[in-house]
């Protein structure tokens, strides 16, 4: 197997916290490339791994002991949610070395757990990142490409291990489920029937894109409405699962609060929806559900990878009118509409009327695979789904063009 070493995005705001802060925090699912990633940027830390057994112990029996081993200049701690009472020793050992940054930089493929363990403990001593898989950008793939090359990629998925490595997608994203039950969810919560679970995951997958009913899922699966909150908390810890919220802001109560789920993997998506290939994904009924999911996720790696400071939510009200997504910042507000196909149409265009959020800064988008940038009507334009992407930093800067202008 052919393993190399793909420049990440995030590598800037890395070296630069591990130059202000103490402690480095890294987060994500698992697999995205964490520990390759901090080798690669700290190669001559000491590194060790948590989820061994026998480091564990060691963690757990005598913590400062254990920090003492790893070197005078601190090191690398995978896999730090296995032994969150660290996190206490690592406290007093920054706070005797206020002088020295990036002494430890740690990782943890549990999100909400470790935020909580670091407010207690870390506070204003850990600055926090979190990595998800490859982004087409960092792949290379932000270019045209037809519809199938597109599905196929995102049969794929972006774990390195299939995205990069050449490793069987069926095969590497069976074992990451089996994995991920036993390791991932029984640490964060005692599951005690996985297969449930399982199921539970599975119909979730059937449900991105779309307001999220609890209650039926529940129903569904037979556990009660309580048992699926829980649940969706843990593939939102874990950040199988990002949920985006309904945008409310001046908005009237008419607005629907469910959120909409997304996996933060199309390859992991893809396998639980059962999809053998690329083609089969992309003529089946769920393909305009993946290419929407690509698309958000590819915004969210954006956020997260550059420190971006925008928001994700959707739009929707009780007379069903919906925009797939809404990126806010203080000065902008995109409004974004997801088609599949490569046929524009002027009737896309309709839905950025019913808009009832602010004006100023506005911008609408209809992204496709249509190669064609126009405007659709004063409140759009066309965008390829690529370029789109590509400049999704110069869009948020940018003024108002004039087709938006009021």
């Amino acid at each position: 197997m052919s393993h190399r070493y793909l420049p990440r995005t995030m590598e800037p705001a890395l070296r630069r916290g591990a130059t202000e802060f103490p402690v480095i925090v890294l987060t994500g699912p698992r697999q995205t490339g964490k520990s390759t990633l901090l080798k690669h940027l700290f190669p001559n830390r000491s590194f060790v791994d948590l989820e061994n057994i026998t480091q564990r112990s060691m963690a757990r029996k005598d913590p400062f002991l254990f920090l003492e081993n790893l070197g005078p200049g601190g090191g690398i701690i995978d896999e730090i949610q296995y032994v969150p009472e660290l996190l206490s020793a690592i406290k007093e050992d920054v706070d005797r070395f206020r002088d020295k940054p990036g002494r430890y930089i740690l990782t943890g493929s549990q999100v909400f757990p470790l935020m909580q363990g670091l407010s207690q403990s870390l506070a204003g001593r850990a600055a926090l990142y979190e990595l998800l898989g490859l982004s087409l950008k960092e792949l290379g793939s932000l270019k045209p490409m037809t519809v199938t090359d597109a599905f196929r990629q995102i049969q794929r998925g972006f774990y390195p291990d299939p995205a990069v490595h050449h490793v069987s997608p069926s095969r590497y994203y069976a074992g990451y489920v089996a994995t991920y039950l036993e390791k991932d969810v029984r640490q964060v919560q005692n599951v005690q029937d996985l297969s449930l679970f399982q199921s539970f995951l599975e119909l979730m997958a059937a449900r991105v894109g779309s307001p999220l009913n609890l209650n039926e899922v529940a129903r569904l699966v037979g556990v009660s409405f309580m048992t699926a909150r829980r649940w969706i908390s843990i593939l939102e810890t874990t950040r199988i699962l990002y949920l985006v919220r309904p945008y409310s802001k001046n908005i009237t109560r008419r607005v629907v609060k469910s959120p909409k789920p997304y996996f933060t993997d199309t390859g992991l998506l893809a396998h639980l929806l059962k999809y053998p290939d690329g083609p089969t994904l992309q003529n089946g009924p769920m393909a305009g559900a993946l290419f929407e999911n690509l698309m958000v996720t590819e915004v969210l790696k954006a956020k997260f990878n550059t420190e971006a400071l925008f928001n994700l939510y959707f739009y929707r009200d009780s007379n069903n009118n919906e925009i797939d997504l809404v990126i806010e910042t203080a000065r902008q507000t995109l409004l974004v509409e997801f088609k599949m196909g490569k046929t524009l149409r002027t009737e896309f265009a309709e839905v950025f009327s019913r808009w009832h959020g602010p004006e100023v800064g506005r911008q609408g988008f209809v992204v496709s695979f249509s190669e064609q940038k126009t405007a659709l009507s004063r409140q759009c334009r066309s965008i390829p789904w690529w370029d789109f992407l590509s400049n999704l930093n110069h869009l948020l800067k940018s003024e108002v063009p004039t087709p938006l202008e009021h």
